[in-house]
């Protein structure tokens, strides 16, 4: 029996200490593809992933680089993407921040190669120029129970923030119960000088991560605009869900427009993945929604997002823990036990 599935690839955080080495342990028959990445990063004079990959020590100060960790992140997750049992049939495809790239190789709008050429540029023009920073903070406790209200509150406060003089402050993404938030650094220390800190570790700084998804990255935008050409894109074999939850459906994408999203909008307007989430399970109801590798991490956003989605009559942690072990539906590839799931006996 087929069992549909919306697959979701992971952004920028996701490739630490625990996944290192994970294409060679699980992706050895796909190493002609890493080669070819790899051929891309010579030609810039860049560490090859593989090298990358088998490396003895994981360093946070060179993993956490975005011309390290976003081509690492792109190979595990386009590799696992393509690494499915037969019996699953990708209905949509869709990601969080930088994997909405990886989303569009896995959907077929870009090839492997040139998905690779437009992560490795991103990650490395942001690290060039590494404007602004981020960090997390979550709207909703530990139930999971959305908070509209106290939702409301925040953003009341990154407003008011924003408009003090010389802070800048915005909603970089909207990741379930999570917002993550983008500025400068006046603004970002104005807001954690504002904001309690919660369950022991919120507001919590991102390291190497620039202000993504805000006006703040226009010149890395214009940057990647001339740097990577529209002839890249194509049509997609599968329906992708965008960070705004706009649906590009095969045969029906305006390529032009697909090159100007990913590389204008995507870059400096807030990412919403909590509604991207919510339309791939209103529009497509899948079977499965599968979280790609490296990492496990967001399966938490993914599980949060549906929980305020009222996904299945689910409202909080509790009720999608008791669906979840009744019958999975929420299978991250980062995890062993899961991963085993979705991925064909060995």
């Amino acid at each position: 029996m087929t069992r549909t599935a919306v697959v979701i690839c992971p952004g920028r955080g996701t490739y630490n200490k625990p996944e290192l080495g994970y294409l060679h342990r699980h992706h050895a028959g796909q190493m002609d593809m890493f080669r070819s990445f790899d051929a891309i990063r010579a030609e810039r004079g860049q560490m090859p992933v593989t090298e990358l990959d088998s490396a003895s020590r994981f360093r946070v100060s060179t993993y956490s680089r975005g011309d390290v960790a976003s081509p690492l992140i792109y190979a595990v997750s386009l590799a696992d993407a393509r690494a499915l049992a037969e019996d699953i049939e990708v209905v949509a495809v869709t990601g969080n921040s930088m994997g909405w790239y990886i989303a569009l190789a896995a959907a077929g709008a870009l090839s492997p190669q040139d998905g690779f050429q437009v992560v490795n540029t991103m990650g490395t023009l942001m690290q060039e120029q590494l404007i602004g920073g981020q960090l997390v903070y979550p709207f909703t406790d530990d139930t999971w129970e959305n908070d509209p209200a106290r939702k409301a509150a925040l953003l009341a406060d990154v407003t008011r923030i924003n408009a003090t003089q010389s802070c800048n402050l915005a909603l970089s993404i909207d990741l379930g119960g999570m917002l993550v938030l983008a500025g400068n650094e006046a603004g970002l220390k104005a807001f954690e000088a504002a904001q309690p800190t919660v369950q022991e570790r919120f507001p919590m700084r991102l390291t190497n991560h620039a202000a993504f998804h805000t006006g703040l990255q226009a010149p890395v935008a214009v940057e990647g605009r001339a740097r990577l050409s529209s002839s890249l894109f194509r049509q997609p074999d599968r329906p992708m869900i965008d960070g705004r939850g706009k649906i590009w459906w095969p045969g029906a994408c305006d390529t032009q427009s697909l090159w100007a999203y990913t590389l204008d909008h995507q870059v400096t307007e807030t990412y919403d993945f909590t509604h991207a989430i919510q339309t791939a399970a209103r529009e497509f109801s899948p079977d499965l929604f599968i979280v790609t590798g490296p990492g496990a991490t967001l399966g938490g956003a993914v599980a949060q997002s549906l929980t305020l989605g009222n996904w299945r009559g689910m409202t909080d942690k509790a009720q999608f823990r008791a669906l979840q072990a009744k019958q999975p539906f929420l299978i991250s590839m980062g995890r062993d036990d899961q991963r085993a799931l979705v991925t064909p006996e060995t």
